[in-house]
């Protein structure tokens, strides 16, 4: 399943820090987290965001890294 902008929701904002949540209906945490998922909205995200993902499989917090050729994330551990 592909990025769907609605399902993407500011949690807290601070000192140029985002906590965002997606709802990830039927996409698989896998493709979440995939590079590019987010670059639909790449000008909302910023290096150091962080990105609370919920799926029916589980949920999943992911770091972005980069916004510039495309969203880059990675998994925390």
């Amino acid at each position: 399943m592909d990025f769907a902008i609605r399902n993407l929701s500011v949690l807290a904002y601070a000192q140029g820090f985002t906590l965002w949540h997606y709802r990830a209906a039927a996409a698989r945490l896998d493709r979440v987290a995939e590079g590019g998922f987010f670059n639909d909205a790449a000008d909302m995200f910023a290096a150091g965001d962080m990105v609370l993902v919920s799926a029916a499989e589980g949920g999943r917090v992911l770091f972005v890294t980069g916004t510039k050729a495309s969203v880059a994330t990675t998994p925390l551990a």
